[in-house]
């Protein structure tokens, strides 16, 4: 699909809510027995960036508890209206370490809380290194932001005890050259880590590729290997065999095998789904979900052994403009961040992937009400 077309597919949808549509991701979702649980929420506000809390009943229901200065501020890439840092990965959730990580866009800075249930605590306020971080990537003690601005950037950190220290020299420039498109499609949207913590991936949407830089006890390469792919490349997630997923904003959903050397080797391909936008997306236990902004719908497909399929090109509808979105740690319920109409709605997991909603909170903010979100994170 060309870029111009693409760029209309993307915008088509929500014109009749009077928005303009952008893409954007997140992370997968492991199995477990906690009954409750928490939700987080970035404002993305341009003066100060906050986090919103929220307790998740046993029932997946989610109750507001705080809010949670990041100490930063937020941004909006030029063009983006629903999704503001046109990205996957601005709130992440590190379970392991109890820890969250906040970009400010407007500062260049990351902030780390601590967390406690839905409590949080704010720890660091860290230099991005870079011009505008949107994402950011954890595997085991390793930390990685993606920075959208000068050509993109990525810097490494790495988790020591309760403080968060940067990787020496580990600054790479991804070195994307302007194209036609608005800033918000021509800005990298994703950063991720391997599951085995060898490899960093950058997807870069309309350049059309993604990037990858082999780790070096921590340490990028000097260079990525890159690989084409697809029209759009923005989300991306790993599945249980550590294979790469990604979802394209026309429709395609895509799996590779990462190599040693930074090499992606293509496993399968299916799609498109003929929804719009295309654009976020979590695996769980076996189904990969995507957000469609340009369509306000999820779909589903079916990941057994990185060989995808499409499960239900409509697994779900939502609410206006559906941007990032998070699942439970237990897998049984799934959180779908709306960048038009600014709520989050809720949904329970079926046992062959099924969503069905069960409500939804709304946060005061979105594209309807003027004022940006973006980001979310669910344990």
């Amino acid at each position: 699909m060309q870029h111009s077309r693409l760029l209309t597919v993307l915008t088509a949808g929500l014109v009749a809510a009077g928005l303009t549509i952008v893409c954007a991701p997140n992370a997968s979702a492991s199995s477990g027995s906690e009954a409750r649980g928490a939700v987080f929420v970035q404002t993305d506000d341009l003066a100060h960036n906050s986090v919103i809390a929220y307790d998740r009943g046993a029932d997946g229901r989610l109750t507001r508890t705080g809010t949670y200065a990041t100490g930063g501020a937020g941004a909006v890439l030029t063009g983006a209206v629903v999704d503001p840092l046109a990205s996957q990965g601005s709130l992440t959730l590190d379970l392991d370490h109890r820890l969250l990580f906040a970009v400010n866009g407007g500062s260049d800075t990351i902030t780390v809380f601590g967390v406690n249930g839905s409590r949080l605590e704010r720890r660091q306020i860290l230099s991005s290194q870079g011009d505008l971080p949107v994402s950011v990537s954890v595997e085991g003690n390793l930390v990685y932001v993606l920075n959208a601005r000068g050509g993109g950037s990525i810097t490494g950190y790495r988790i020591d005890g309760r403080l968060v220290e940067p990787i020496a020299n580990s600054t790479r420039a991804l070195n994307l050259v302007p194209n036609a498109n608005p800033e918000f499609l021509q800005a990298p949207s994703q950063v991720a880590i391997t599951p085995d913590g060898d490899a960093v991936v950058v997807a870069t949407k309309t350049h059309g590729t993604l990037m990858v830089f082999p780790l070096n006890h921590g340490k990028p390469a000097s260079s990525p290997v890159v690989t084409s792919s697809g029209a759009v490349p923005f989300a991306l997630s790993f599945d249980r065999s550590g294979s790469l997923l990604v979802v394209d904003a026309s429709g395609l959903a895509s799996s590779y095998k990462v190599g040693h050397s930074g090499s992606l080797a293509l496993i399968s391909q299916v799609g498109p789904t003929g929804q719009a936008a295309a654009c976020w997306s979590v695996v769980i236990d076996g189904t990969l979900y995507a957000a469609n902004a340009g369509s306000n719908s999820i779909s589903s497909f079916g990941d057994r052994r990185s060989q995808l399929s499409i499960k239900a090109t409509v697994a779900a509808t939502t609410g206006a403009g559906p941007i990032d979105m998070a699942a439970s740690r237990n897998g049984r319920f799934v959180y779908q961040l709306t960048g038009g109409s600014g709520q989050v709605d809720e949904y329970v997991r079926g046992s062959n992937g099924s969503l069905t909603k069960i409500g939804s909170v709304d946060t005061g903010l979105g594209a309807a009400a003027g004022k940006p979100i973006e980001g979310i994170a669910a344990s």
